[in-house]
């Protein structure tokens, strides 16, 4: 196989469609395409106005000549009160199907890497789904993560949000 040429940068406004597209393409392997809401506008104000969440994009072809969109790290900074220090959860990867094997699944990790050091984080976290083996096998195997298996996830939606009020003094 011939060498693929790559680049990644942080997301810009200007890459909205491409965000969406990846999005797109994620709830698609996942299963869940009814469940991607997000629009334009909503990328527009939560990434790029409020910066709620920020991305890394992988393209093809070089900064000077990129191609298109071929993987996403759409990610945030939490806080971890036992280290006392900020951490990033990562809320999604994605490489599209043509561009896995080129590395780029491990250069957005880099980029990560490189941010949360850059901001003395204590800790990158992410969950992937039971069924994703070879997610699961990537994650272990090459980045040498750790399965936090005492932990279970728990989620409120809109709903459940609304919900709360119940509980407001």
């Amino acid at each position: 196989m011939a060498q693929q040429i790559w680049h990644i940068r942080k997301a810009k406004v200007e890459d909205i469609d491409a965000i969406l597209g990846l999005i797109i393409d994620l709830a698609d392997y996942e299963h869940a395409r009814d469940s991607a809401q997000a629009t334009p506008e909503l990328i527009r104000k939560n990434l790029f106005e409020k910066q709620f969440a920020h991305a890394f994009l992988a393209f093809t072809g070089t900064a000077e000549a990129p191609g298109h969109a071929v993987g996403l790290a759409l990610w945030f900074f939490n806080f971890s009160t036992w280290t006392g220090k900020p951490g990033i959860y990562l809320e999604d990867l994605f490489v599209t199907p043509e561009a896995r094997g080129w590395g780029i699944g491990k250069a957005l990790f880099g980029e990560l890497g490189k941010e949360a050091e850059a901001n003395d984080c204590s800790r990158i976290d992410w969950s992937v789904l039971k069924w994703n083996q070879p997610s699961i096998d990537f994650y272990e195997k090459v980045l040498g993560a750790e399965a936090m298996s005492e932990w279970q996830g728990m989620r409120l939606t809109t709903e459940g949000i609304k919900r709360l009020e119940k509980f407001r003094k």
